[in-house]
């Protein structure tokens, strides 16, 4: 196996390709992110992603398969429970979650709740499952009078937390999510606590870009420990390192849109000579998947698409460049939650065979024995590397 000198892998946040053989037991039979998306909207432009395959992996309005692809195409099944982001993400790496993490649609238990009150030193509001957007908007006046944060969930297994800036300090916000990461511990391991600071008046309340994720640690060793054990650089790119509790990443670089994440790709092919860049593009999910937007989902499709060929072209002979996703968001749908979804498998290089059909992974965790297997370390023992497919 010929050991390769970079992979870029991205992390297109939600974009899924079709619900899994089980997603009506998630709720979630009829998704397809990317299909329903682009039917929403009466059409996708996404030529780059095209060309590599991507109309091959399901029906996509305006993104018809392409004859000759000129990379490696498949899609992924996801082996674990759950359709959520840390999940999905642990699973790329080569980690299977056997049970979903816990969520809470009645809100967290009053005795959970009692005992984060008393270590913050102060109550608190909400404690139900919200939008955060419409949450801020119904308490955002009271939080402000009282001073007590806002806490809430969502269908995913997440523990968040608001507060106006300029009535609980961004770094006060942050030890409170601490605080509550350190108290979810045992049946009430969440996959992550959020801090969701924000800004402005009454009627007029939005987020800011300081979001902070606290995640749990992943349940065992991931490819990115073993990349590292090996002294191989890991650059995490967005919510990468959070998602990872900072585990197996030598650099970290966190980002405020899809945009800035693709300008610090391009960056790190310009200073990183050896390793791998891991990068999350979270507006899709985060921006339009929940909020049940297809016109901006489809929008934020088109702008990573325009940029795809400024990331090819900074990419060199012993390169590979690897584009998924971790679950699906399927904006069309009547839920706001994640979708249980085939994610895309698009790969390209220099040195990586065109045409190859890559067929359906049993498990996001190819990717991660592939990563291992290109860079000759040990993998997870989950998953089946493509490498010798395509190279």
């Amino acid at each position: 196996m010929a050991h390769l000198n970079r992979i870029i892998l991205i992390v297109l946040d939600s974009v899924g390709v079709g619900a899994l053989p089980d997603a009506e037991q998630y709720g979630d039979a009829g998704s397809n992110t990317l299909a329903n998306t682009a039917r929403a909207v009466g059409g996708l432009r996404l030529p780059h992603m095209g060309r590599l395959g991507l109309g091959r992996l399901t029906d996509v309005l305006g993104v018809p398969p392409e004859p000759a692809p000129a990379g490696a195409y498949g899609r992924m099944a996801e082996l674990s429970a759950g359709k959520d982001t840390t999940v999905g993400h642990w699973e790329l790496m080569g980690v299977h979650s056997a049970q979903p993490l816990p969520t809470y649609p009645d809100g967290f238990p009053p005795d959970l709740i009692r005992r984060f009150e008393e270590a913050i030193g102060r109550g608190i509001l909400g404690n139900y499952p919200a939008s955060g957007t419409e949450i801020i908007k119904d308490l955002g006046e009271e939080h402000m009078r009282t001073g007590k944060p806002i806490v809430y969930t969502s269908a995913d297994s997440v523990f968040q937390v608001a507060a106006h800036e300029e009535v609980i300090p961004v770094a006060a916000l942050y030890r409170m999510c601490q605080t509550a990461c350190d108290m979810l511990t045992g049946e009430h391991r969440v996959g992550r606590v959020i801090a969701r600071p924000f800004l402005g008046k009454p009627g007029d309340f939005v987020r800011t870009e300081r979001r902070k994720d606290f995640s749990a640690p992943p349940p065992g060793r991931t490819v990115l420990d073993s990349l590292v054990g090996a002294g191989i650089p890991v650059v995490a790119v967005g919510k990468v390192e959070d998602i990872f509790a900072g585990q197996g990443i030598t650099e970290a670089v966190h980002t405020k849109n899809n945009a800035d994440g693709l300008d610090e790709i391009e960056r790190c092919l310009e200073r990183v000579e050896r390793g791998l860049v891991l990068a999350n593009l979270v507006d899709f999910d985060m921006l339009y998947g929940h909020r049940n937007n297809p016109d901006g989902y489809a929008r934020a499709l088109e702008q990573v698409d325009e940029r795809l060929p400024d990331i090819q072209a900074r990419l060199k002979e012993g390169d590979v460049l690897i584009l998924t996703a971790d679950h699906g968001c399927d904006p069309t749908t009547p839920s706001t939650d994640h979708s249980r979804e085939y994610v895309p498998l698009l790969v390209w290089g220099r040195d990586v065979r065109a045409w190859v059909d890559l067929g359906t992974r049993e498990t996001f965790a190819d990717v991660g024995a592939t990563i291992a297997d290109c860079f000759g370390v040990a993998s997870t023992g989950l998953g089946r590397s493509f490498a010798e497919e395509i190279l």
